[in-house]
């Protein structure tokens, strides 16, 4: 249970708290809006088809993608695990532009193949039944399903041991899981996906460029770590599009 909103009747509810303002402040000023433009970037040129398709954005109740979407054309609904998870998005569900749903994220409420793209992003990480998620995403998805995870196959290996200032830093910080590329490949494997696009977001770790407080200088560290092939070995998080094999 979420101590977000502890009668909330739903097995796995991470998505309460990334969906408050109080997460939200992670992404405030410079760097923050640089990183979640890369994410963005990232996943706009993952999406493919062109804009008009049908997007669910499970646990996208903060808005990083479902907002920027809306806007693009594509008719997204964000399914949360509680009406607070709506705030952040109130904005494009009151245009008409989105539509919100509250749900299970480990029984989605809707029929096999309901959405051409599936996103979950800020989830997998929280959640402790990951392989029932990815189960469910790939049910309801036609065309795609595109997720970010942390791996430890990176400087993030070292995370555990600097969970405490990172904490002491971010303040609400929670625990997090780390996969290893496999581990992710393999699940979506048993559900009849195939791996067709992964890049690594940065090389850094994301606590760090939010401790060097300067946009200018987070993006000339990673353009060199991109050019030396670094990020490519060793980037994270890592958002990957996995398409059914048939």
């Amino acid at each position: 249970m979420s101590v977000t909103d502890p009668d909330c009747p739903f097995p796995e509810t991470a998505d309460i708290h990334t969906s408050a303002d109080e997460y939200a402040a992670r992404f405030a000023g410079p760097v923050g809006e640089w990183m979640l433009a890369v994410q963005e970037r990232i996943t706009r040129r993952q999406l493919q088809v062109a804009a008009g398709g049908t997007v669910l954005d499970v646990g996208g109740g903060h808005g990083q993608l479902a907002v920027p979407l809306c806007r693009d054309g594509w008719r997204v609904t964000v399914l949360g695990s509680a009406e607070s998870c709506r705030h952040r998005v109130r904005e494009v569900v009151d245009s008409g532009a989105c539509e919100f749903v509250v749900g299970n994220v480990l029984a989605l409420p809707f029929p096999d193949k309901s959405f051409d793209v599936v996103l979950c992003f800020r989830l997998l990480t929280h959640c402790e039944r990951w392989p029932e998620l990815v189960r469910e995403l790939c049910r309801v998805a036609r065309r795609a399903v595109i997720v970010d995870y942390p791996t430890g196959q990176s400087l993030n290996a070292i995370a555990p041991a600097l969970f405490g200032a990172k904490q002491k830093y971010e303040r609400n910080t929670r625990h997090w899981m780390l996969f290893r590329h496999r581990q992710i490949r393999d699940e979506f494997a048993r559900h009849g996906y195939a791996l067709t696009a992964q890049t690594k977001q940065f090389f850094l770790p994301m606590v760090l460029h939010r401790m060097l407080k300067s946009r200018a200088l987070s993006r000339g560290a990673e353009a060199v770590c991109r050019a030396l092939g670094l990020t490519r070995l060793w980037g994270s998080p890592v958002i990957a599009r996995f398409s059914p094999r048939d």
